[in-house]
């Protein structure tokens, strides 16, 4: 871990689009990513400390209140394996339970790479809830 080096604040806006894109999670566009990088609740990433590049990012977005959901998990591939993506995932966990009111709603969609991580990090499905997203809406 002494190869990287841990920043409690967001990448750049160019880093955040380039993280998602190249660990293949969603491209967006960089109005979306400026609105993510803003709007988050909380936002940590990992640097390559010789390079400087962001490597691994995670975020919160929430209410501060008793919501907190978990999005943008990504690492590139070729540091993949490292540790990283647990390191961010337990960041995160531990700034929302040491700023958060008691007994947050911790929620997170589980892409089929990432399940086993968050499995072993104590997330399970949810039992009688079920994920649905309302269809992006053609441009005229």
């Amino acid at each position: 871990m002494e190869q990287f080096q841990l920043i409690e604040q967001p990448p750049t806006l160019e880093e955040y689009l380039s993280l998602r894109r190249e660990s293949g999670l969603s491209p967006k566009t960089p109005e979306q990513g400026r609105g993510a990088i803003e709007n988050s609740w909380y936002f940590c990433h990992f640097a390559d400390s010789e390079t400087g590049r962001a490597v691994a990012m995670g975020r919160v977005i929430g209410d501060g209140g008793w919501y907190f959901h978990i999005a943008d998990m990504a690492t590139l591939p070729a540091y993949q394996g490292k540790g990283l993506g647990r390191k961010i995932i337990d960041t995160l966990i531990a700034k929302i339970r040491s700023s958060a009111p008691e007994n947050p709603y911790i929620t997170l969609i589980a892409d089929p790479p990432g399940r086993r991580l968050y499995e072993k990090v104590g997330f399970h499905e949810i039992s009688r809830s079920r994920g649905m997203q309302l269809p992006v809406q053609p441009l005229n």
